[in-house]
């Protein structure tokens, strides 16, 4: 019987925007090879990108607010001192664990992090086993909890390369120049390259004897040698950046190419000890910006190295069950442990927080789900309560992550560096949330963190305390924060134009938020801003100008799935359903897990006709998105499924057929006849939703049909479940105000726009032959909105009746409400109602 293997490879920081380049011109052979004969796509990194923290997601397949790995160091358990993240931070169980359970053997190596070693069936080399001295003279123990089981510690530990054994044969290939260095220099590129090179060599050193001396069902081995040269030499990369001096750019632009070289050489060798019935998976946590959006000078801002990770790493796999040289999409890293748990034929945890990448697999079988595997009882493996200790992890890890960045060289008071990790593990947690979008969670947090005082910079807080509230809507207290954290001392020169025009735009202020960023882009014209200056123009109905801009910021950065979705919308509005589809497409290519994306795609292949997809558009958004917020993709999908089941035409989508809990929206333009159709309905036996606050008077004797609350919808429309089954008067600036969770028939008054002007005019006192010109057009671009709004909107079916109409010809109008609202309706009655004396201004009929 065949045995179910599978080799797991972590990349930290490959890109595909290296790779590619490479890969055509045969310089990665072996990664070609796998790529030819498997599968291959983006992987979607998550907030914030710390790599432990990643991959700890990788290897349970739960956000970090679940298995609790939340920076790159730790407190001791007693709390006293500080120490390189471990794997005692994890709270939940990995795929390890979990095949431990079922009677598998695994090997582990090198995992970020995976100090101390788990008792598990198999081998575990933890990420400490590689960080040695540099120093010739230091002695470099193999302290306990690096290797399990002990017994291999002889084995395996003159299999580790020390810094101070890199000679001229391995550095030349990646700096043929090296001879040029001056080697007394105190950061002379050479001393960064010996420890990285040293490091992931010992990894591969262990990988291969692993592979070799054995027996193992599942291996998983995490090299981050690419994330380290990209960190030290990817600003020497070409093509030369200006602020990068040229002897520099000679000495190192070879080292990056070099790498990934190296990394394929290495993954050659694992190749050739691995039989055709194993299956590979080869990823990265996240990728590394090689182009205009490197930076020289990192920011004095925790881990401030992340920001030159891209959203998207690698996912290569291939094995017997794998399909061939195709292409995948929408990724994520939790997405890996559940298909690993998939590919063993054992259940997923349902709070697993991954789905399962079926797309990859030639033969599928039904998944299997259990509520969770932290609830399953029995031997896993995992590390005792005993096994904690205060013992600080090596000062090799800590020095190396102070190099590269990540943390800051701790405070010469030990209660100063205690506190200041307590915030920053509180502050990733919040990113986290951000990262999920419970905003709620992540404002509690940050709340907590703007209390603090120096030496803390409360800065980072702020800047996310007022993403939290733009999110939430709260654009009040937004604006409040922003008045403090202009207050706030701070090293770091934040740029908050995005905030600014964010929290103008969430107060209406649309031209002021457009005024903001166009200032910006003067300074610094970067593919977000055109991105958000595109939604701004798309809101505003200038659609033909957001296209433009979008396509500014795509063509800056070609992979971001939001630029392409906004792209499919402004198309949508310009009537290019088809380029609206594409466009959707590319967005799902990119992020499968993008409900609206996918809505998007729906939506324009429903107005090319292409009913069967759009059904399995709508069919996925709804799936995808959070029960409480799916509203308007469950709505779209029961329109669709109505126009394939029903021969007729289903214009502006009516449907004349009673729905449950529906409500009736009376609305249009003020003084078009609205109060005279509520007055219909009423009489016709609707129930309305008025309150009579608003007195009869002589601009409309019968009576304004009103409810109050109506006109402070902005802020609050939970009312609105006051008003199922029954009719309600929205004016039509209104309208697009209702919550997307209810069914609404909306029956829209017109009127000729001279009749409406002049009427209003007379009402408020002003002579109506005066003809006020920003008014028509102000009326007009109403209108126009309004009938681009119901397109957007699923749940709301519309029907437009003139107020002439409906006084001159009252039997035709109520024959058309009556179908439309799907009601029995008192016809005389609401004939009876209507008072032809009030139709006054009247002016020569002209359609609008």
């Amino acid at each position: 019987m065949k045995k179910n293997k599978l080799l797991l490879l972590g990349w930290d920081a490959a890109d595909w925007k290296i790779i590619g380049p490479l890969l055509a011109k045969g310089k990665m052979p072996s990664l070609k090879k796998i790529i030819d004969n498997g599968v291959y796509g983006n992987m979607s990194t998550m907030n914030p990108p710390y790599s432990p923290m990643l991959w700890s997601s990788v290897a349970t397949g739960k956000t970090p607010d679940k298995h609790g790995v939340l920076g790159f160091i730790e407190l001791v358990p007693n709390k006293k001192a500080i120490r390189p993240v471990t794997a005692n931070s994890r709270k939940s169980r990995a795929i390890w664990n979990i095949l431990h359970n079922k009677g598998y053997k695994s090997n582990v190596v090198g995992w970020w992090p995976s100090f101390p070693a788990e008792p598990i069936n198999g081998v575990v080399v933890t990420d400490k086993f590689q960080k040695v001295s540099a120093e010739l003279k230091k002695e470099n123990p193999i302290i306990k909890g690096t290797i399990h089981p002990e017994s291999l510690v002889k084995e395996l530990r003159d299999l580790r390369m020390f810094p101070y054994e890199i000679t001229k044969e391995h550095i030349l290939p990646f700096i043929p120049d090296a001879v040029k260095i001056d080697q007394e220099a105190k950061n002379n590129g050479l001393i960064a390259l010996s420890k990285i090179l040293s490091h992931n060599v010992s990894l591969h050193n262990v990988a291969t004897y692993l592979l070799d001396n054995t027996e193992w069902d599942f291996m998983a081995v995490y090299f981050d040698m690419i994330d380290h040269f990209c960190h030290s030499f990817m600003k020497y990369y070409p093509p030369k950046l200006a602020g990068v001096k040229q002897e520099h750019y000679d000495l190192y632009n070879e080292v990056i190419t070099g790498a990934y070289r190296f990394q394929d050489m290495m993954l050659g060798r694992v190749l050739d000890m691995v039989d055709d019935d194993t299956t590979i998976i080869i990823m990265s946590d996240h990728g590394f910006e090689s182009e205009n959006k490197r930076i020289l000078a990192m920011p004095k801002v925790a881990a401030a190295p992340a920001l030159d990770h891209r959203q998207f790493g690698i996912f290569v796999a291939s094995g017997p069950n794998i399909k061939k040289n195709e292409k995948i999409f929408g990724l994520s890293l939790i997405d890996v442990a559940p298909t690993i748990l998939y590919h063993y034929g054992l259940p997923v945890g349902k709070d697993m927080d991954g789905k399962i990448i079926l797309d990859m697999f030639i033969n599928n079988t039904e998944p299997t789900y259990i509520d969770s595997w932290e609830n399953v009882s029995g031997d896993f493996g995992e590390l005792k309560k005993e096994d904690e200790n205060d013992v600080l992890s090596d000062e090799e890890t800590m020095e190396q992550l102070i190099e590269l960045g990540y943390i800051e060289r701790p405070d010469d008071k030990i209660e100063t560096s205690i506190h200041k990790t307590k915030c920053d593990l509180k502050h990733n947690l919040a990113k986290v949330y951000l990262g999920k979008k419970d905003y709620h969670n992540a404002k509690s947090i940050l709340l907590e963190l703007i209390e603090e005082v120096e030496p803390i910079d409360i800065a980072p807080y702020y800047i996310d305390l007022m993403t939290a509230c733009i999110n939430l809507k709260e654009f009040d207290n937004a604006e409040e924060y922003l008045k403090s954290f202009k207050k706030v001392k701070t090293p770091v020169n934040y740029n908050i134009y995005f905030i600014e025009s964010d929290i103008l735009l969430g107060n209406g202020h649309l031209l002021k938020a457009l005024k903001v960023l166009e200032e910006a882009k003067k300074r610094k014209p970067n593919a977000e801003i055109f991105y958000r200056i595109g939604n701004i123009q798309f809101i505003l109905q200038k659609f033909k100008e957001a296209k433009n801009s979008f396509e500014i910021a795509i063509q800056k950065e070609q992979d971001r799935a939001k630029y392409h979705k906004a792209m499919s919308d402004t198309l949508f509005e310009l009537k290019e359903y088809e380029e609206s589809a594409e466009s959707a497409f590319t967005s799902i290519e990119l992020i499968k897990y993008f409900p609206a994306a996918h809505y998007a795609l729906g939506r324009a292949l429903e107005k090319l006709g292409d009913l069967k997809n759009a059904k399995i558009a709508f069919e996925t958004a709804e799936r995808l998105t959070a029960k409480t917020y799916s509203y308007k993709e469950k709505k779209a999908l029961e329109n669709i499924e109505e126009k394939i089941n029903t021969p007729i035409d289903l214009r502006d989508k009516n449907n004349f057929k009673f729905r449950k809990n529906q409500i009736v929206v009376v609305s249009g333009l003020p003084r078009s006849g609205t109060s005279l159709m509520m007055q219909m309905l009423d009489k016709g036996g609707v129930e309305c939703l008025v309150d009579d606050k608003r007195e009869a008077d002589e601009s409309n004797p019968k009576g304004y049909y009103e409810y109050e609350p109506v006109m402070s919808i902005q802020k609050d429309n939970s009312w609105l479940k006051k008003a199922k089954n029954k009719a309600v008067k929205i004016v039509a600036p209104l309208l697009n105000q209702i919550d997307g969770k209810y069914r609404y028939k909306v029956i829209f008054m017109t009127r000729n726009l001279d009749e409406i002007i002049k009427s209003q005019q007379k009402m408020i006192g002003k002579n109506p032959d005066t003809f006020p010109v920003k008014l028509y057009n102000s009326f007009r671009k109403l209108l126009d909105f309004i009938n681009n709004w119901k397109e957007r909107e699923p749940g709301v079916e519309i029907i437009y009746l003139d107020y002439s109409d409906v006084l001159e010809n009252p039997e035709s109008a109520i024959d058309t409400i009556k179908s439309f609202l799907g009601v029995e309706l008192n016809e005389s009655e609401m004939v009876n109602c209507i008072d032809k004396s009030l139709y006054r201004n009247k002016v020569k009929k002209e359609s609008v």
